[in-house]
């Protein structure tokens, strides 16, 4: 359905064991928009080994983070290598809670066309995870991508297959000491991808948003959080946004 627009896969960061609610979800979410995709568990810890962990990442990352927070991180490594195998010429890759912010797949056409504009080596971030937006002075009418200094968490976002080759390549001379997040800054801050934020986003977090326990950490779902992440985003991105020019 979206090749004709360049995205080639669809890759969910995924856990083999604990959430299968999470994937029964996306399977009842993507399905009735007939979207292809495919689940990343590869990264398990109970594959982990010295020389799996030494491919991609510093010797003390166990000292470091989890073998949660190391496992997701590694499945967003083995996505990448998945689009440079597959020689997708982009692909969105969602960690395994994404909600959709409206008309999904009339907003993703909208963002990759745009990104067909784009010189390759990017990441376009399309949810709204740190309540993170463009200026509203530099908001434009039917212009969805903005160049940003940093992403906004990885929970959903466009890759190019420039991109992911650049990121895998950094991995070779430079380990990951970071999870996912901080790793795609660190590239960012050293220039070898350029980051891109979708106005409006188009996935929220379950896990931030209040809907759907977090993988990773202590948060709960429940209506206290629900209403304070709302809150929050309504405050940030109607209000907060006035004042900020760049």
């Amino acid at each position: 359905m979206l090749e004709k627009f360049g995205i080639e896969g669809i890759y969910i960061v995924h856990a083999k064991k604990g959430y299968e609610k999470h994937e029964q979800r996306i399977n009842n979410l993507f399905d009735q928009l007939g979207l292809k995709y495919e689940f990343v568990t590869d990264g398990d810890p109970s594959k982990f080994s010295s020389d799996l962990l030494n491919k991609y990442f510093s010797p003390d990352i166990r000292n470091i983070f989890t073998d949660g927070s190391i496992s997701c991180t590694l499945n967003h490594f083995y996505c990448y290598e998945r689009v440079v195998k597959n020689k997708n010429k982009f692909a969105l890759i969602f960690e395994n809670d994404p909600f959709f912010l409206g008309n999904f797949l009339q907003k993703i056409e909208k963002v990759a066309t745009e990104a067909n504009n784009l010189e390759k080596g990017f990441l376009i971030s399309l949810e709204n995870t740190t309540l993170k937006f463009p200026s509203f002075w530099k908001a434009k009418k039917n212009k969805y991508l903005y160049k940003a200094n940093f992403s906004r968490c990885a929970g959903a976002y466009l890759i190019d297959l420039k991109g992911a080759e650049l990121m895998l390549q950094s991995l070779k001379s430079d380990k990951c000491r970071e999870i996912i997040d901080w790793f795609h800054n660190k590239l960012i801050d050293n220039k070898v991808i350029r980051v891109y934020w979708a106005h409006p986003p188009l996935v929220e977090q379950g896990s931030h948003n209040g809907l759907l326990n977090a993988g990773i950490s202590a948060k709960k779902k429940g209506f206290i959080r629900r209403f304070r992440w709302n809150a929050q985003k309504i405050y940030k991105m109607y209000f907060v946004r006035l004042f900020k020019y760049n």
